[in-house]
């Protein structure tokens, strides 16, 4: 099957390490998704009581380009059915690690959760990020929000916003 995407996609290097290497590499599940699946590449099954976490390895190595960052994310599916999802979300991987990848999960559920060699543990998302510079101001510009944070706006659906409306097209 052909995937038209909007951009070429990048190649990257990857390392399988040894004790990968009956293992997959990460993969697009669907030809939407914008995460690929990281497993489990442990030589005996983790288990992960409620409350507890692990740094799972995956058995791979990336030699991602300047400019290109890889997101660890949890799976949502372990979210929901089994309270598993990872602790520093997203767990950046930076351009210049050369190290294995490791997945941090933690069991929020109620039950024991057994991690199994080859499990789908988590998802990443390679992307592009901007470099910048900073400018070091004594006042910053002034926003109708201002330096409200940490749910200043409330939980409510904003019903005072302008608004384009259909007729404005």
């Amino acid at each position: 099957m052909s995937i038209n995407w909007p951009t070429q996609p990048q190649h990257i290097h990857i390392r399988r390490l040894d004790h990968a290497r009956d293992l997959d590499l990460p993969a697009y599940a669907s030809i939407g998704a914008a995460g690929m699946d990281l497993v489990a590449a442990i030589a005996e099954n983790v288990v992960l009581a409620p409350g507890q976490r692990a740094l799972i390895p995956t058995g791979i190595s990336l030699a991602l380009p300047v400019g290109y960052e890889a997101q660890v994310r949890p799976r949502s599916g372990l979210a929901l059915r089994n309270g598993i999802t990872t602790l520093n979300t997203p767990g950046t991987i930076d351009s210049d690690y050369r190290g294995e990848v490791g997945v941090i999960l933690i069991n929020h559920g109620d039950e024991d959760f057994v991690v199994e060699r080859g499990m789908r543990i988590a998802q990443m998302v390679v992307a592009i990020y901007t470099a910048v510079t900073w400018v070091e101001v004594n006042e910053l510009p002034t926003t109708e929000r201002g330096a409200g944070g940490f749910g200043s706006t409330g939980v409510q659906h904003p019903t005072e916003w302008p608004r384009e409306k259909a007729s404005d097209k």
